[in-house]
């Protein structure tokens, strides 16, 4: 399925980092009677993801908590193997297998972490985790000031002014937001062409999320890059982001421009993270015809559509068959991988089981 908008002929569409067919098994290990058996379980954790990431353009990555979001980032930043499908840069396959390789692949597409405390070594300074990933990059200079000179400016990229009052400080001794500038700064150590920003803001202070948002969008103008932004929060991608797809259970399930995602969602489950989203105009007493219910396990998934369990709306054919992606003429690329928008008739279109009103 393809979750890409179509590119137009503006410089700023250009594709830097794609990925066709993604799809990630984790294997489980066999205990007890299991190990007589010869087949192996997995968790399902993604399955047929498609993106396109393109300069100069953020694309938001948007579900909730076990949906698969992270392991998409970390599968694009090479650190873990696919089990099928390809990822490309500039439209050549990637192949990251072996330290040469992986270095050669992360000068280009850098990972920032969640936590900015956990990816910092706490007891090395700033100075270190800096001229660590300008040296190994090869931005160092060939001198001690070609050094100081790319210290301080990579620490005013992030808006750590003075620089000279951040370098030589430790972790420990920033606030959060400071921390995670540094990581960004870090990332740039290696001046990629992508960044992969999985979930940058959400073990900050509410205060200080939007600082960091605005530079990220600052840096992304500046220096073209193609970034991916993982989050939960949907409302944050509606203002971050250029264009936005929202996972449930490994995959894919209605993608498009933000505004249009965001504002007119089509899949019953975008419309659920909507719902849910808090609204000072909504009343707090207005019901909504949101699903109920918990995702599903990714080790043994429901056929067909993964949302059908929780599905207001669902159809016989949807507990069957996985619904393709069906354009949604509202919007630039506006496309939801939901039944109600194909063609379904007779028996397929009735209701899978009887509801629990019905039923009592």
């Amino acid at each position: 399925m393809t979750t890409g908008t179509t590119p137009s002929a503006s410089e700023t569409t250009e594709v830097v980092l794609e990925a066709d067919g993604l799809t990630k098994h984790f294997p489980i290990r066999k205990r007890g009677r299991e190990l007589l058996s010869r087949t192996t379980r997995a968790v399902r954790a993604v399955e047929d993801v498609d993106l396109r990431l393109r300069r100069g353009r953020v694309t938001a990555l948007v579900g909730e908590s076990g949906s698969g979001k992270s392991t998409v980032a970390r599968l694009l930043a090479q650190l873990y193997p696919q089990t099928s499908g390809a990822v490309r840069l500039h439209g050549e396959p990637v192949d990251a297998r072996g330290s040469r390789r992986f270095r050669a692949y992360s000068k280009r597409v850098q990972m920032i972490f969640q936590d900015p405390f956990a990816s910092l070594n706490p007891v090395h300074t700033v100075r270190y985790h800096l001229t660590r990933a300008l040296k190994i990059h090869g931005n160092a200079g060939s001198s001690a000031q070609d050094l100081e000179r790319a210290l301080a400016d990579l620490l005013t990229r992030v808006q750590l002014t003075p620089p000279e009052r951040y370098v030589d400080k430790f972790p420990h001794e920033l606030s959060g937001g400071q921390r995670q500038r540094v990581a960004i700064a870090r990332a740039l150590g290696a001046d990629p062409e992508v960044l992969l920003a999985d979930e940058p803001v959400s073990m900050l202070d509410v205060s200080i999320r939007l600082g960091v948002l605005n530079l990220l969008r600052d840096l992304k103008e500046r220096l073209r890059l193609a970034v991916l932004y993982i989050t939960h929060d949907i409302a944050s991608a509606r203002y971050f982001a250029d264009e936005t797809f929202v996972m449930y259970a490994g995959r894919v399930v209605e993608g498009g421009d933000s505004e249009t995602v965001t504002q007119r969602p089509a899949h019953p489950y975008t419309q659920l993270l909507i719902d849910s989203a808090p609204d000072p105009d909504r009343p707090a007493a207005e019901e909504k015809d949101g699903g109920t219910g918990e995702p599903p396990s990714l080790i043994s998934p429901p056929a067909g559509c993964r949302f059908n369990p929780r599905c207001p709306h669902a159809m016989r054919v949807c507990t069957r068959e996985v619904p393709p992606p069906f354009p949604i003429d509202d919007g630039p690329g506006h496309f939801a991988a939901c039944w109600l928008y194909g063609e379904v008739t007779g028996a397929d279109a009735e209701k899978p089981r009887a509801s629990r009103e019905e039923v009592l």
